[in-house]
């Protein structure tokens, strides 16, 4: 059985993450909570993907919410982004797909990375060196 909430690596119209946050959107909405461990939206204090992928789009998060929870295809949901906030060129695409598969590696985001790793019990595991590598192996898959 795959995990319910897909690798961030995978893309909905090319833009890497977004799909993982409509995954999560419609299971909290399904199961009334996520798994532990895993949020949703925005937390006080903290830059989440979440936050970065509807700052990319210029979308509220609770909006893309409702949205999603409406139903749809992911392409559908992907228009009302661009429809309802900005549509980035393919440029603007690249340049965001490629700081968010490369977060914690060697940027201000190493520390939490770090961190992460041993709260989950993986600092041994240096070759997980980005979020989205820690995100795929606590899920089953390989970075």
């Amino acid at each position: 059985m795959s995990f319910p909430i897909r690798s961030p690596r995978d893309t909905v119209g090319g833009i890497v993450i977004l799909g993982r946050i409509l995954d999560k959107i419609r299971l909290n909405a399904r199961e009334g909570s996520l798994p532990p461990g895993y949020h949703l939206g925005l937390i006080a204090g903290s830059r989440t993907f979440d936050d970065r992928v509807c700052k990319f789009l210029n979308v509220d998060f609770d909006a893309l919410s409702a949205r999603t929870l409406q139903g749809g295809t992911d392409e559908e949901i992907l228009e009302w982004c661009f429809e309802n906030g900005r549509r980035p060129d393919a440029e603007q695409i690249e340049v965001w797909n490629t700081f968010m598969l490369k977060r914690g590696w060697r940027d201000a985001a190493s520390p939490g990375l770090v961190q992460q790793r041993a709260e989950a019990g993986l600092a041994h595991r240096e070759d997980l060196v980005t979020f989205f590598d820690m995100m795929d192996v606590e899920e089953g898959r390989a970075p």
